[in-house]
């Protein structure tokens, strides 16, 4: 059988590998059975994080969504949220004063923690290392608010499964939420404090690749996102 010489620019593959890939699903199976990287402009640490927070975003949907449809079946009076959660400052009862500073807070670290992932970028150590110490000190701040927001409700005789003021649901719901979200701020502050440790030590330096700062950032501006949700719904409604 005769071999045709090929042109002149002419690859001897009959798919070369600087060609367009195949259009639909036909592609998309050539590039993976090739083995090439399923995300070719975002790191594998990013797109695991986003997609561990997509899954979170599921389990605080679902107790938002529960604790909802037990507000509107429910048949027994709920305390209102006013009341229960007021502060007797000088005598007088200030509403959701406590709430409203944990919420400052809590905002306020999404901007200490976008400044830290500019001065990352911008190879500063010593302020990136300072803007995400101080996130980590405002999250222990709303965690130290918070365990005084239990220890109150506590003291006067709400519990999971009981609540003098009203619905005996309320308890369950209050803690289950708050307590979960507690716990995420929690882990941040630690994950936060790790990560400016390494930052200061200078080792994403020699490897040049401060992206763990804005992988961290996202978690943390997810928790104040769903702060904002929990805000809205338990205290406001």
């Amino acid at each position: 059988m005769a071999l045709h010489p090929l042109a002149p620019g002419e690859s001897s593959s009959s798919n070369p590998p600087d060609s367009p890939p195949a259009p639909g699903w036909q592609g998309i199976a050539s590039d993976w059975a090739s083995d090439k990287e399923a995300f070719k402009q975002v790191p594998w640490g990013k797109a695991m994080m986003w997609i561990f927070l997509l899954s979170d975003t599921f389990v605080f949907t679902c107790f938002l969504t529960g604790y909802m449809s037990v507000r509107m079946t429910i048949t027994t009076a709920w305390p209102n949220p006013s009341e229960v959660f007021a502060l007797t400052i000088g005598g007088q009862a200030i509403p959701l004063v406590l709430i409203a500073i944990m919420t400052f807070v809590l905002i306020s670290s999404s901007g200490t923690m976008a400044m830290a992932v500019n001065f990352a970028y911008r190879r500063d150590r010593a302020k990136t290392t300072a803007m995400m110490l101080a996130t980590a000190a405002l999250g222990v701040t709303f965690v130290g608010m918070q365990a005084f927001e239990w220890s109150k409700l506590i003291a006067e005789g709400v519990r999971p499964w009981g609540n003098p003021m009203g619905a005996a649901q309320f308890g369950a719901s209050f803690f289950m939420i708050t307590g979960f979200h507690g716990l995420h701020v929690s882990i941040g502050v630690i994950y936060l404090t790790t990560v400016a440790l390494k930052v200061l030590r200078g080792d994403y330096e020699r490897s040049a690749n401060y992206q763990v700062v804005e992988i961290a950032g996202l978690y943390w501006h997810f928790v104040d996102l769903v702060w904002v949700f929990i805000f809205a719904f338990f205290y406001l409604w």
